[in-house]
């Protein structure tokens, strides 16, 4: 089978599996979206969501963050990991939008990625989730699964990004990512995979993938 041929099997087995795909993060903005998705670093959805109702509670907006000292966030935020340096970033982001964009997150990869804490993946799941803006947001997850089923080579998340750019739609980008989640970590988890209710690494996977399952 062909890499376009497996990305096709895998939009049709996922389109049907997961006709619907809601954010897992909790949010109610852009700017709300883009703290959630900076605190989900090296932290579960299901955390970053006990979290920011506490977190956003008492500021869901730049000019309310930064009445708060990243002492106060810091403490707020410490279930979430990394709390020193998520914290400075959220104050200084906050900052930085209040005096360069009119308190508005920008819908610019490159304004994005200037931000601090705001690497690729976090500025390309806001401009996807957040603006509709065609983008592949590749995590450790999604990277582990394209290169189990042979779309991805591996080597980086940065050449699993392209390899997933150039062989799925870009009208599919949006939701196949979060698609792609939704099926690993109900099929395909890292650890204890679902060895027969994997269909598409039984189907399409590699032969260290379908090793992994015996």
């Amino acid at each position: 089978m062909t890499k376009k041929e497996k990305a096709a099997y895998i939009i049709d087995v996922l389109e049907t599996q997961y006709p619907e795909v809601p954010i897992p993060l909790i949010h109610s903005d852009p700017y709300t979206l883009l703290i959630a998705v900076l605190l989900s670093a090296q932290c579960t959805d299901a955390r970053v969501n006990l979290i920011t109702p506490i977190l956003f509670a008492k500021a869901k907006t730049p000019q309310e963050m930064i009445q708060l000292s990243p002492n106060e966030i810091r403490e707020i935020i410490k279930p979430c990991g990394l709390s020193p340096k998520k914290s400075s970033a959220i104050h200084e982001l906050s900052k930085i939008l209040l005096n360069e964009h009119q308190g508005e997150v920008p819908i610019s990869f490159e304004a994005l990625e200037a931000l601090p804490g705001v690497g690729h993946k976090t500025a390309s799941v806001v401009m996807s989730q957040a603006f509709g803006i065609p983008a592949f947001p590749v995590d450790t997850h999604i990277h582990r699964l394209l290169t189990r089923w042979g779309i991805s080579n591996g080597k980086s998340v940065v050449e699993t990004e392209k390899q997933a750019k150039k062989y799925f739609p870009i009208e599919k980008w949006n939701r196949l990512h979060l698609q792609i989640i939704f099926y690993g970590r109900e099929f395909s988890p890292a650890r204890s995979p679902k060895k027969e209710k994997d269909t598409i690494t039984l189907k399409i996977g590699t032969a260290k993938a379908l090793k992994e399952l015996c």
